[in-house]
């Protein structure tokens, strides 16, 4: 999971359009600016991004049955949650204050509780879903500490903005590299609790499903996980009709055995919540790339 967390977003912003359009809409009263980068990504990025085009082929590849007024609904519903996603991210600590209070619901939530009173190591398994850094926001604010791996953009200004919005949210935030890895499992192993998200291609992942359909991921999170003794809990930032706040779900834990068996569990329960909260997930994902699997056959 090391190469993943926040891939998506990260490769968005480095898109010149899209850190324009940040720097101008960050300007807005916060609620104003949510709302309307939501509209900015249905009307201007989706086109422009070529996101309703993977949209399309995602929902044709995994859902080819679904009727075509539910697929145009998510072309653009799907990517207003991620242009808010986006902004909400970079508001940082005002995103924070925001969900403020939200509380921790489903049996995982007890689960989390007694393991930080027990020091034990936690591992919570996230998605592209909703708003994944809503998670951290509304633990840091209730005062858990989250760490979390972060990929560094190439343009070293919008960075240094980007790092510092996620360290208002809260810290330990660790980079992509080497020794940043190191640095998160160590995190983890001293009893620490750790999110990851783990809803992205790893070509080199393990040969399970999502959504029936050949989708490599990495078990690094629960071989993590089975080493150190960490409980692992599916969680989702699950935005609400309003789409400015967020219901917490923390699922039941996860029964230590072997990592690939984990992280098949891990997949199937994230379809579950996707099923019921479509244009919640991340469908501009490139997820599952058969094309790959088609060129190695051949």
């Amino acid at each position: 999971m090391a190469r993943h967390n926040r891939s998506e977003v990260v490769d968005a912003t480095q898109n010149g359009m899209i850190r324009a359009l940040l720097g101008t809409v960050l300007a807005l009263p916060y609620a104003t600016r949510v709302r309307l980068m939501g509209r900015l990504a249905t009307t201007v990025l989706a086109p422009a991004a070529g996101w309703r085009k993977r949209i399309r082929e995602n929902l044709a590849h995994v859902c080819p049955d679904l009727p075509e007024a539910e697929v145009e609904r998510l072309i653009r519903a799907v990517p207003d949650n991620v242009g808010r996603t986006l902004i909400e991210i970079y508001s940082g600590g005002e995103f924070k204050r925001h969900v403020t209070g939200t509380p921790l619901e489903g049996p995982g939530a007890d689960a989390l509780r007694t393991a930080r009173d027990e020091g034990r190591p936690v591992a919570l398994v996230t998605a592209h879903m909703g708003n994944f850094d809503a998670l951290r926001a509304i633990l840091f604010s209730q005062g858990y500490e989250l760490g979390a791996l972060y990929r560094e953009m190439n343009n070293p200004r919008f960075n240094a903005h980007y790092v510092k919005a996620l360290s208002e949210i809260g810290t330990p935030l660790f980079p992509t590299k080497r020794e940043g890895v190191a640095q998160f499992v160590r995190h983890l192993a001293n009893g620490g609790i750790i999110g990851i998200l783990t809803d992205v291609y790893n070509s080199k992942g393990a040969d399970v499903t999502f959504f029936g359909k050949p989708a490599p991921t990495s078990t690094a999170a629960c071989h993590w996980a089975v080493k150190h003794g960490a409980v692992v809990i599916p969680c989702y930032g699950l935005r609400q009709p309003d789409g400015l706040s967020f219901r917490l779900l923390l699922e039941e834990p996860v029964p230590h055995r072997d990592p690939v068996e984990m992280t098949q569990e891990i997949n199937d329960r994230l379809e579950a919540v996707v099923r019921e909260n479509m244009e919640q997930w991340f469908w501009i994902h490139r997820r599952w790339k058969p094309e790959r699997k088609l060129r190695t056959r051949r």
